[in-house]
């Protein structure tokens, strides 16, 4: 999700190639794919690091962290931190494989920061190991909102109890308020915005379920029956070796590759209604996707069609580059505008841990090029905070905008949701944001490798603070019109969000007739 544009391989491998030919250039590649391959053979996740090595790569995040975060104790205080540092810290008491080690004392830790740019993730070589693996599971995949788990998936086939839609009380004896409760903590978020968390978690309820509270043989699940009665009933452990699914199958379902047209697709796409009443634009993210390119054809198109209400479903739409959302605010807003009121970063240099982060050197020289050293100290992004960008002109969308939001809307889209909320012609619609309000840390994300278990800190190093910000309590953006989960649409599988707009656009068509 990182808001900067990566810079090209090419610029990298040029020198290399006029200094030294292309044959010593692919040498040195097919060493480095040799070692890499070399290295994920050699894997086994399995292995336990002794207490010292764990207690040292801590104590490493930890200095890096108190460094280098812009926004450590922006919603938790120095002191409260300080104990949860030590808390988790006393928690390495013994040995731990790489994935105990991310998943019971760096996680729970980082999401006390309560920065939704912050994370842990394992190493490389667990990535590469794990890919296309199978795994055994909790079997049912559920529905998570407020205190509510219903089911959406269930891995036996021939189950006759958990249908899309049962509602399930308690897991192993614990409720739902409280295992949902518990599986938060684990997780990252701005502030207090739980909302990205509910569909996080819903996404991978059963990989989620594992990591946190590991494998049961069995699990006693306690659920709402079709009399609408509390039942209780117990469930095996899904083995996947135990399915009755063809391995040819599974591999052609994991080695099916994406056509090119269809992965940009993914990403963003527009349709417009045969009535010719509407259009939705789908925007997934704000990285890759030839978004500019998109984004001109496409509001050239709701010109010529003479369109007057469009859907932004942003509903999925993670981030990505902070120009690409101003490009798409500039069609949209009627006046010029600004991002934020202050963008900046504790400081320019990542030493002495230059070596441990990705980009190196790179970064560094970013930070030195783009910001300036203001009288508080900090390096802000002045291009950020004090331009005001200018509506387009060509092809601008005058007509009525539907900006439709949930809890994945997070980082840019949140930004581009901030500056068109209010407009006269713009209403948000759905659920609260997972992106923060008030504002969040990104801009510049490398990632910080910890020298013994190899695991990664994802390390933002710019604090964001947004223009005509909400206050900062902790919430994501509230929307206009807002479009709670209803649990007789999960049942049924409906999109009521989207469900609801459409309805809003017939009612207006209604009125402006009258």
């Amino acid at each position: 999700m990182p808001f900067h544009q990566n810079i090209s391989l090419i610029q990298f491998i040029k020198p290399y190639i006029y200094r030294h030919g292309f044959v010593k250039l692919l040498l040195m590649m097919t060493i480095t794919f040799i070692s890499c391959t070399s290295t994920s053979k050699s894997y086994h996740p399995e292995k336990k690091y002794d207490p010292q090595s764990l207690r040292a790569d801590y104590r490493l995040m930890q200095k890096v962290l108190e460094s280098k975060h812009p926004s450590l104790y922006w919603y938790t205080s120095k002191d409260s931190m300080d104990v949860y540092f030590d808390y988790y810290y006393n928690k390495i008491q013994d040995s731990m494989t790489e994935r105990d080690f991310v998943w019971h004392v760096a996680a729970p830790m980082i999401n006390k920061i309560h920065c939704g740019h912050t994370g842990i993730a394992t190493s490389k070589n667990y990535d590469r190991w794990s890919k296309n693996k199978q795994f055994s599971f909790f079997p049912l995949s559920l529905k998570v909102w407020n205190d509510t788990m219903a089911v959406i998936g269930n891995m036996n086939r021939h189950d006759s109890i958990f249908k899309r839609g049962t509602l399930v009380a308690a897991i192993n004896d614990m409720g739902a308020h409280d295992l949902i409760a518990h599986m938060l903590g684990y997780l990252r978020e701005d502030g207090y915005a739980h909302n990205v968390n509910y569909i996080r978690i819903s996404g991978s309820f059963p990989l989620l379920h594992r990591n946190i509270f590991g494998l049961s043989d069995r699990y006693k699940i306690n659920y709402i029956d079709s009399t609408g009665h509390p039942a209780e009933t117990y469930l095996p452990l899904y083995r996947p070796e135990k399915d009755s699914i063809k391995k040819d199958e599974v591999h052609k379902k994991t080695s099916t590759l994406v056509p090119a047209v269809k992965s940009i697709t993914l990403k963003r796409s527009l349709t417009i209604d045969s009535t010719g009443m509407y259009a939705r634009m789908s925007l997934n993210t704000f990285a890759g996707g030839r978004l500019r390119s998109f984004f001109r054809k496409s509001f050239k198109q709701l010109k010529n069609k003479q369109i007057q209400q469009l859907i932004i479903d942003l509903r999925s739409n993670g981030g990505g580059d902070v120009n690409t959302c101003i490009l798409l605010t500039k069609y949209i807003s009627d006046t010029s505008f600004r991002i934020s009121d202050s963008c900046y970063a504790l400081t320019r240099s990542l030493h002495p841990y230059t070596s441990m982060f990705s980009g190196k050197w790179f970064n560094q020289l970013q930070s030195w090029a783009m910001t300036t050293r203001h009288k508080d100290g900090k390096y802000h992004l002045d291009v950020y905070e004090r331009k005001f960008f200018p509506p387009k002109k060509k092809n601008h969308f005058n007509g009525k905008v539907y900006v439709l939001v949930n809890g994945p809307t997070f980082s840019a889209s949140t930004l581009f949701t901030n500056v068109v909320k209010g407009r006269p012609n713009v209403i948000v619609v759905g659920e609260e944001t997972g992106g923060g309000w008030y504002g969040n840390n990104g801009i510049m994300l490398p990632t910080v490798t910890l020298p013994n278990t190899k695991t990664r800190l994802r390390m933002p190093l710019f604090r964001m603070v947004q223009y005509h910000h909400g206050e900062k309590t902790g919430t994501g953006i509230i929307p206009d019109v807002i479009i709670p989960t209803d649990y007789e649409f999960v049942k049924q599988g409906r999109d009521k969000k989207l469900e609801v707009v459409k309805q809003m656009i017939l009612n207006d068509s209604e009125r402006a007739k009258h």
